[in-house]
């Protein structure tokens, strides 16, 4: 069942949720369950509608990751929020907890990401290659324990596993991501990536929408850094 307390916000036209590791945004082969799925099975029976609800997915982060995800509510919302998304008008920030620290500590990573379809894997380049995509994220380093730092970064672009495959390249795999780099894995299969904050203009009433996303409860580390 989806829990209400992990509304960020809603309204008539959009609603963001903060998004547990292992979640799935929305269905896919496999036939498991879907967080879009249980928010309309929710919706229906919260507002008892009679029909169907509608839900758009306006992006989605990978399964392992966590933090805040727009959904629209109407469709006249799904729309603007889309081209947003293409335009580059949504800002997108995001907590990494990496294995090192990046060096420099802050700046502008630039790659050329290459997806492998069959290994659901994409690979970062430091020039064009075949049909990779440019890719690029501005980071800067927030906090550092004895073994781990917080990378916060706001993506320019986005592509597939890009912040993974980036940071991965520059030698800072994010903790617990055994697919790019990581030592070892975490109880439950997630990554410390979370979706730490949206901001955008609301597609509908035009004012300044900025959300963040609490990071995921019961996990020392992030509490540490998040109460630093």
């Amino acid at each position: 069942m989806f829990d209400p307390n992990d509304i960020l916000y809603e309204d008539n036209h959009l609603l963001i949720v903060n998004k547990h590791c292992g979640d799935l945004v929305q269905p896919d082969p496999s036939g498991e369950s879907a967080l879009e799925d249980r928010i309309k099975a929710f919706i229906k029976e919260r507002d008892a509608k009679p029909g169907a609800v509608f839900l758009g997915v306006v992006h989605r982060i990978d399964r392992p990751v966590s933090g805040a995800v727009i959904f629209a509510k109407t469709s006249k919302a799904l729309v603007r929020l889309n081209e947003m998304i293409r335009e580059g008008r949504i800002r997108k920030t995001y907590w990494a907890l990496t294995e090192r620290t990046p060096d420099p500590e802050s700046g502008q990573l630039d790659h050329y990401i290459l997806r492998d379809g069959r290994t659901n894997r994409s690979r970062a380049y430091v020039s064009p290659k075949g049909d990779a995509k440019l890719a690029r994220l501005r980071y800067a380093t927030l906090g550092a324990s004895a073994r781990y730092t917080l990378v916060e970064v706001e993506l320019l672009t986005g592509r597939h596993h890009q912040i993974r495959a980036q940071l991965s390249a520059v030698g800072c795999p994010i903790r617990g991501d055994l697919k790019y780099g990581a030592k070892r894995s975490l109880p439950g299969g997630g990554i410390s990536l979370h979706s730490r904050s949206v901001e955008f203009v609301h597609p509908v009433r035009g004012e300044v929408i900025r959300v963040t996303a609490p990071v995921p409860a019961g996990d020392n580390l992030w509490a540490y850094f998040e109460n630093c």
